[in-house]
């Protein structure tokens, strides 16, 4: 019957004779193969037929094959983990603003926000249970591949299919090992390098990538996904861009996608956004600029690539705005950022982002001309326990696009909108913090990690 495919007939015969007769546990064995099997598969009772198979028989009768399904029968049980896994880290970020919001509210509005964040608090609880429930299950799965393989030692199907379940439940360091014991790295194809190189990207091992990566531009040195996914790993192990380890990388892949920049549009894009961004950065404005115009000009119906360069032009003018000294000597780069987030405008009429911009700067022009700063402020951004300076933290003007970056002392300063409410402060590695605006114009900030 198994083997003819009628598996809910199996599994009636199994439950019948084991009614009758406890002894032949062995039974246990088709039902619990069936039940994955059929078209229906319940694998809450395949996983419980299988775990009395192994309770109930020794070990030395318990086959590979019991083992491998098993290993498939728990993988199918949790098949939403990447679900259950994302829903975890959208509710941890809603909690994690939620409190900070919360801790800056006064006395009347705590009370008012109590419930909605106690309601929060559980549903993020429930949904880490449900994630380590779900991991507990999995890493048993991943322990039935290695019983399978130390009965079938390299067998490559078996290996292979473990590497793929092992990326797709987001294990991908494990992935990218197994796969490596599957190639020969002297005769390894580029292709198969890179999956092993990009889950280890992914897995944020971000050495080891860049060592399989590595590897694939010294034998095809015009390989261009090796290069990109290179000055990607270097971004990641540089985010706040303090080390510039990323920039002769992005160069580097500048350099070979421009051979064909038809082709290599995107990998082109890429790095001029990046290149164009971490001059900026760097107060290197004219270097900044020559990368935005380049991207400006790139493909001539690219759109997006227009409405990113005028962008980073139009930040470029604004910061310089923000670091002049004097007054009046602020509106010709007011002028020149506003007339860059037209050009947005006159792309994409409906671009929220531009029209935000366009109004924070024609707020900060009209301060200007009255010869006052009403609504600069400044302040220091610290490292709660050590009390040292946060460089390159994020303070935003929360609900709008006005936004500035701590200098590497930690220091900022530069103009809000007029009627601004909340500063939103945040780092990489910290918890952002809200920061109500009142009268001060001096705002200096703790962040926690």
């Amino acid at each position: 019957l198994f083997y003819a495919g009628d598996y809910d007939e199996v599994i009636r015969n199994v439950e019948e004779i084991l009614a009758v007769d406890k002894s032949r546990a062995y039974m246990n064995r088709l039902a619990g193969y069936s039940n994955y099997e059929k078209k229906n598969a319940d694998y809450d009772k395949a996983s419980s037929y299988m775990e009395e198979l192994f309770k109930s028989l020794p070990a030395d009768r318990i086959l590979w094959k019991d083992h491998h399904y098993m290993a498939r029968i728990l993988l199918r049980k949790n098949q939403n983990y990447p679900k259950l896994a994302d829903e975890l880290s959208r509710l941890e970020n809603q909690l994690e603003r939620e409190e900070g919001s919360y801790a800056s509210a006064s006395a009347a509005n705590k009370a008012k926000m109590k419930p909605a964040l106690d309601e929060l608090t559980a549903k993020t609880e429930e949904a880490r249970e449900k994630v380590a429930a779900a991991n507990k299950e999995l890493d048993r799965a991943f322990e039935e591949y290695n019983l399978v393989l130390e009965m079938k030692p390299e067998d490559r199907a078996v290996m292979n299919e473990m590497a793929t379940n092992s990326y797709n439940t987001r294990r991908y360091n494990q992935a990218a090992r197994i796969w490596a014991t599957l190639i020969d790295p002297e005769n390894a194809k580029p292709e198969d390098l890179m999956q092993i190189g990009r889950a280890y990207y992914i897995g944020e091992n971000y050495k080891a990538a860049d060592s399989v990566f590595s590897i694939v531009v010294s034998k095809e040195p015009g390989y261009l996904p090796a290069y990109t996914y290179i000055a990607r790993t270097y971004s990641r192990m540089d985010p706040d861009t303090r080390m510039g380890l990323a920039r002769p990388k992005f160069e580097k892949l500048l350099e070979i996608a421009q051979t064909d920049s038809i082709r290599n549009e995107n990998e082109m894009v890429e790095a001029l956004k990046y290149l164009g961004y971490f001059h900026m950065s760097k107060d290197e404005y004219s270097k900044s600029r020559d990368y935005y115009n380049r991207l400006i000009n790139l493909n001539e119906s690219s759109n997006d690539n227009k409405i990113s360069g005028f962008n980073g032009i139009g930040l470029i003018e604004l910061r310089l705005a923000g670091a002049e000294k004097v007054n009046e000597a602020r509106l010709p780069f007011l002028t020149r950022s506003a007339e860059a987030y037209e050009k947005i405008l006159a792309i994409d009429p409906a671009n929220a982002s531009a029209k935000n911009q366009i109004s924070y700067i024609r707020d900060f022009e009209a301060s200007v001309r009255k010869g006052i700063n009403p609504n600069e402020i400044k302040g220091i951004i610290r490292d709660a326990a050590s009390k040292q300076p946060i460089a390159y933290a994020s303070i935003r003007v929360k609900d709008t696009a006005a936004e500035m970056m701590s200098n590497t002392k930690g220091e900022f300063k530069f103009e809000i909108p007029s009627g601004s409410e909340v500063l939103i402060i945040s780092a990489k590695g910290y918890v952002a913090q809200e920061v109500p605006i009142t009268k001060s114009r001096v705002y200096n900030v703790n962040l926690a990690k």
